[in-house]
């Protein structure tokens, strides 16, 4: 696992000051940190190693390939997007760690994407006191939709609780009269998806969690089927979907499994569970985002072409089009902020809303609402290829109905490149 080592002193880095809170300096872009005439900086912290590294490590390259497409271009108001990609092993010290290196060192505009709900909680309160714009945050924790306590940090990802929502119709719907349980991780993540799946279903026939740190799941897998569980749903990183399936299938134990989007991309579980991949067939997930292998998809054959010339062709699977949509929505918030590019601008930008771009169902960011997509579709795994069924659903992380959303896909622009508003 990769570390980097500062050395902290006691410093407070304000670079300006905010009436509001909200961002740095509502100067002008010239005493904005990350912002020259000719350069945008921006910074995020990624697990390139360690137990989330399998299939989130291709993200932040991808959104790097999406910007270097921009930059090709002439890039943003005559600025290009320097993005640097801190690996923090998925470990929440480590985070802490890069992320200050980020700020304080390398003296980025914006955080952008920072993966993880353990990692990511602890520098909530650091990019707040240094005013630093905590853009899309890459998990579905409730935590980014805090406007009031961190009104620089919005999430992307459909949070937990919707998701949980979302899938537990889905469950309640298919499998009456069946035992559901649940397996997910030991902090927000799985805590926010078994809420929003016990508001559909009432209490789980049983319950079980792991953390990062011990790759074994036998004990819990092996509760599940004690307790004689017909569906398990699994809020899940990449690794330990893999490991609940092929642990599973070791005691001849064949739930039906149903899987948060976060652990459920068909290439990364295909290359986890190597010869056993036939296990994969059948279970159902979710997405909100264009799959990987939609090549009738417009936003697909932009991508695909952006990751050839600017990705070193990289395997192209569900995060590839994560980081690269991530960038999209990036670059329009930068086009919404304007010329005169401060933290103030960007920050109230995106609380103004309105972007469209590849998602089935819309962003809905607001000065109130910082969560971000709003709802996903169902998916289902067959022959190692996830399709959609259904329709798009939308709710919210209360008590809110879960509704079809019927509105229209959105075509990507002739060029690939979101236009100022």
């Amino acid at each position: 696992m990769r570390r980097t080592a500062i050395v902290l002193t006691a410093v407070l880095l304000a670079a300006g000051c905010s009436s509001n809170g909200n961002g740095n300096s509502s100067s002008g872009s010239s005493d904005t940190p990350g912002v020259t005439d000719t350069e945008i900086t921006v910074g995020t912290h990624m697990p390139l190693t360690g137990p989330a590294a399998a299939g989130y490590s291709k993200i932040a390259p991808a959104t790097k390939a999406y910007f270097d497409y921009v930059n090709s271009k002439g890039g943003i108001n005559g600025r290009k997007i320097t993005y640097k990609i801190m690996d923090d092993g998925y470990n929440p010290a480590n985070t802490q760690q890069v992320v200050r290196q980020l700020v304080l060192q390398d003296k980025v505009f914006a955080i952008l994407n920072g993966l993880g709900t353990p990692t990511h909680t602890g520098v909530l309160d650091f990019l707040k006191t240094n005013r630093v714009p905590d853009l899309f945050v890459a998990s579905g924790s409730r935590s980014w939709n805090q406007p009031d306590k961190y009104p620089g940090t919005f999430g992307f990802n459909p949070d937990y609780t919707v998701e949980g929502k979302v899938l537990g119709t889905y469950v309640k719907e298919t499998y009456p009269g069946k035992k559901i349980c649940f397996l997910g991780q030991d902090d927000d993540f799985g805590r926010d998806s078994l809420a929003g799946i016990e508001k559909i279903l009432g209490p789980v026939t049983a319950k079980q969690s792991y953390v990062t740190s011990n790759p074994n799941v036998g004990p819990q897998i092996g509760a599940l089927k004690a307790a004689a569980c017909d569906v398990v749903m699994l809020a899940t990183i990449p690794g330990f979907t893999a490991l609940s399936i092929g642990t599973a299938a070791k005691i001849g134990y064949k739930p039906q499994f149903v899987v948060s989007n976060v652990g459920s991309d068909p290439t990364t579980l295909t290359k986890t569970l190597g010869a056993a991949a036939p296990l994969l067939e059948g279970v159902v997930a979710a997405n909100y985002l264009p799959l990987a292998t939609d090549d009738a998809n417009p936003w697909i054959q932009l991508y695909k072409k952006i990751n050839t010339d600017f990705n070193s062709n990289a395997e192209f699977d569900n995060n590839v089009v994560y980081g690269m949509s991530v960038g999209y929505l990036f670059v329009q918030s930068l086009q919404a902020a304007g010329k005169d590019l401060t933290r103030d601008n960007l920050i109230a930008a995106v609380e103004k809303g309105g972007f469209t771009g590849p998602g089935l169902v819309p962003v809905r960011f607001s000065a109130k609402d910082h969560s971000g997509y709003g709802g996903e579709q169902l998916t289902k795994l067959t022959g190692g290829k996830a399709t959609y069924f259904g329709t798009p659903y939308q709710t919210d992380d209360g008590d809110g109905a879960v509704a079809a959303y019927t509105g229209s896909a959105v075509a990507p622009p002739q060029d690939g490149i979101p236009t100022a508003q």
